[in-house]
């Protein structure tokens, strides 16, 4: 296997920068283009997991910079392999000479994820926990953070394998016994068989249950602001997200397609989407904006529906019936903008007319920014995302959720099966099965395709 080296810090200018190299002749390949200030001391004749200093000297003996050289031994390394890591100064043309030198020097450049990858292959790691790497680098909150870290130190991995073990003891015991058909004779207790299956239904289950707060936690609560034309969606968005994410425009329908954007409050992350406002209109490009506005209702979590205090639409019956209808189950929050336009006696008659509505009514100003710490705060409220506990299990990537699905309809098969009494080898075949696809989410039935998709989308140098 080539010895592989990448920049792993992000790219541009900092004050320093980090080159990472591994593979079987790392320690070799730095030592040709390092010089350390005690001239009696090596990388490879180094100590592992110590510090080195020096400098890094170019083919005409000329330096390219000072340095810093932490050495890794195999199999005490991330990747398993021996490594070296080169902490130089943030220029980018110290990076790119040093880079330049390991490879004419026997390095080849590092794809997407390969120093992961190899510490999985390596055993360092299964599959749940690689990718919980990349979703550590993305965490944005403290939630994310917790979520990637738990899964990262094994805890999903842990739980996965326990239930293969316990399917494997009776996979075991049922193929036994069909090697002794003729005798009649029965190893497997096929009431506890039944009872193992409605247990580990029961974990996969919770685990399906938990992705709905996982993936909230991972990619943002989505957040539909809805409403007709001219009422501050645009501005409310750009309020929230303190940019000027939208055109904000007195003419109707400046917004034609949806406009999306993530935000932490309060540690809860948001994915705000501002949609084309909904009204009777002939434009072909305006209709399928309004169209996508229904779409994202339907998908969002939390909808705010925006009103104009000042222009109350004589259409509300109208307007009512295409949000409604859209976002059954969902919190809905009814926000009345240009509160500083209107008096208290309007106001009052604004909350009679919407009596009726379940949900949170508040007054905002998006132009002049009142009240909305408080919308804020409802939001939050509205998310009610739990507290992620350190050892907590919670599934937030859909590769898993498709693994668990299958898994479960496996056990169904089994639970059925035990019911009708079929013979054991129709059993044996959907408990492996169930394992089969449990094994695929750890990476213990794993294909070189899979790896390719998992891997492929981390940043280069990790």
């Amino acid at each position: 296997m080539s010895t592989i080296t990448a920049i792993s810090t992000p790219p541009g200018i900092g004050g320093i920068s980090v080159i990472r190299v591994s593979g079987k002749e790392s320690l070799g390949i730095c030592d040709t283009i390092f010089r350390s200030r005690n001239p009696r001391l090596s990388i490879s004749s180094q100590a592992p997991n110590t510090v080195i200093f020096g400098s890094v000297i170019n083919d005409t003996h000329e330096t390219v910079d000072d340095v810093l050289v932490s050495t890794f031994h195999a199999p005490h390394s991330f990747t398993g392999e021996d490594s070296v890591e080169i902490s130089c100064h943030g220029s980018i043309f110290v990076q790119q000479q040093i880079l330049q030198l390991l490879i004419k020097h026997g390095c080849v450049l590092a794809q997407p994820g390969e120093f992961t990858q190899r510490a999985f292959l390596n055993g360092k790691m299964d599959l749940s926990q690689a990718e919980a790497v990349a979703d550590l680098i993305a965490s944005t909150t403290a939630a994310s953070h917790r979520m990637a870290m738990n899964q990262m130190r094994g805890g999903f991995s842990s739980k996965l394998q326990d239930l293969r073990a316990q399917l494997l003891d009776f996979v075991s015991l049922i193929e036994l016994e069909l090697d002794f058909t003729d005798e009649d004779v029965e190893f497997a207790d096929k009431t506890q068989l039944k009872t193992l299956a409605l247990k580990i239904e029961k974990l996969i289950s919770q685990l399906l249950d938990s992705f709905q707060v996982g993936n909230a936690i991972k990619n943002g609560i989505p957040v539909a602001i809805v409403g007709e034309t001219n009422v501050g969606k645009s501005t409310l968005l750009n309020l929230l997200l303190n940019e000027e994410r939208a055109i904000v425009s007195d003419i109707h329908g400046t917004t034609r397609d949806v406009i999306e954007d993530l935000m932490v409050i309060d540690g809860v992350l948001f994915r705000f989407i501002d949609t084309a406002g909904i009204r009777d209109t002939k434009d072909k490009i305006e209709n399928l904006g309004i169209e996508r506005t229904y779409q994202k209702i339907e998908q969002a979590a939390i909808i705010l529906w925006m009103l104009d205090c000042t222009q109350l639409s004589d259409r509300i019956e109208w307007l009512t019936e295409r949000i409604a209808k859209r976002a059954r189950n969902k919190k809905v929050i009814l926000v009345f903008n240009k509160m500083d336009k209107i008096t208290d006696d309007e106001r009052d008659i604004l909350l009679h007319l919407f009596d009726s509505f379940v949900g949170e009514r508040i007054f905002i100003s998006a132009r002049q920014h009142l009240n909305t710490n408080r919308l804020e705060q409802s939001l939050v409220k509205a998310a009610h995302l739990p507290e992620i506990q350190s050892g907590d299990v919670v599934v937030n990537n859909i590769r898993h959720v498709e693994a668990l699905q299958k898994a479960r309809e496996s056990l169904s098969r089994v639970l059925n099966g035990l019911d009708k009494g079929v013979s054991g080898d129709f059993l044996s075949q959907d408990i492996r099965e169930c394992m089969y696809f449990l094994g695929e989410i750890t990476g213990q039935i794993s294909n070189d395709e899979i790896l390719g998709n998992i891997f492929g989308k981390f940043c280069i140098g990790k």
